[in-house]
């Protein structure tokens, strides 16, 4: 508990130092002349944005016979936001989503397979919005400054999307060989454990997506759709409203590459490495007072409000077990 909060408190102060040492004395100038509209607007993005995710649980809760309200679909994606953005690169989401819909009736397995599913058709998603942010961008040659990131990121997404597809086409060769694997490995009994039942995770998330109708699939992915243009269209709306041009589509990539950069700091929200990522790649066309206050409004609608709205929601809904469950590092299944 005590190593969970310590790892959140220095994301916490990394993250705003380089934001304050970046935006330097014009920072406070900047933030004064900022139209509170636009974080109002901002921050209306992110939560309909949520109610999207919420609208692709239910049909996917539906689709295994396990519907859900519309109310409490939305507080668990909001739990399983604040439990995703407040534990080292992430960990805590799944182990939340799946306490919650175990709670609703589902079963583990079943809900760790929805899991699984979700990151799939988001991998998808980023797939196509990179396909068409990278046309974008060559229609407009004054951003081609940014090919190496375009090509460093389209390499990463597509290498997972690739193993991910042939996985799924032959996962019944991929879990023959992860058992030859496991057996010739000197790996303790609970550790077998562990790694098979992720390997029937796997497997049912397969049969779950083969499961679904294409109507179903088409409006899960519609969901989807709509909260990740939702979410990453908030960075556009502030820099607009700090009276700068910048085009849409150079927004969403430097999103894309800041978060990816920050899964490899291992702090909560990717602390240090989302703002280094933004300000590298933001400097070119923002000055420093501007692009300092930026970066904190942005991180302000796409992180901390996760933390502040989600967290009661995650304490009210999950408790405190679990809460410490997470902080303790445990990876066992509630």
């Amino acid at each position: 508990m005590r190593r969970s909060l310590l790892l959140f408190a220095v994301g916490l102060v990394l993250g705003l130092s380089i934001v304050f040492i970046y935006g330097g004395n014009g920072l406070f100038h900047r933030l004064a002349v900022f139209p509170l509209s636009v974080l109002c607007t901002a921050l209306a993005m992110i939560f309909f944005g949520w109610n999207f995710n919420a609208g692709r649980m239910r049909l996917m809760l539906s689709g295994i016979g396990k519907p859900m309200g519309h109310s409490r679909s939305l507080a668990t994606v909001m739990a399983t936001e604040f439990a995703i953005s407040a534990t080292p690169s992430g960990s805590g989401g799944l182990l939340t989503y799946v306490y919650l819909l175990k709670r609703h009736g589902a079963s583990g397995t079943a809900a760790a397979a929805m899991y699984a599913t979700d990151i799939m058709i988001d991998i998808l998603v980023f797939n196509i919005a990179l396909l068409v942010v990278t046309l974008a961008l060559f229609i407009h040659p004054a951003q081609l400054h940014i090919g190496w990131e375009i090509a460093m990121l389209a390499g990463f997404i597509l290498g997972m999307l690739l193993l991910a597809w042939v996985a799924v086409q032959h996962y019944r060769s991929v879990l023959l060989w992860v058992g030859r694997h496991i057996l010739n490995r000197r790996i303790s009994a609970a550790n077998r454990r562990i790694l098979a039942r992720g390997v029937l995770r796997f497997r049912q998330a397969v049969h779950l997506i083969l499961g679904f109708s294409r109507l179903r699939l088409f409006g899960i992915f519609l969901c989807c759709l709509g909260h990740w243009v939702l979410r990453y269209s908030v960075l556009y709306v502030i820099i607009v409203g700090m009276d700068r041009n910048v085009y849409w589509a150079y927004t969403f990539l430097v999103q894309m590459l800041a978060f990816t950069a920050g899964h490899f700091t291992m702090l909560p929200g990717g602390s240090g490495g989302v703002e280094l990522s933004f300000t590298a790649l933001l400097a070119p066309v923002l000055d420093h007072a501007t692009l300092g206050a930026v970066l904190l409004m942005w991180r302000l609608t796409t992180y901390y409000f996760y933390l502040i709205a989600g967290a009661p929601v995650f304490f009210l809904f999950v408790g405190k077990a679990l809460w410490q469950l997470l902080g303790n590092g445990q990876s066992k299944e509630p």
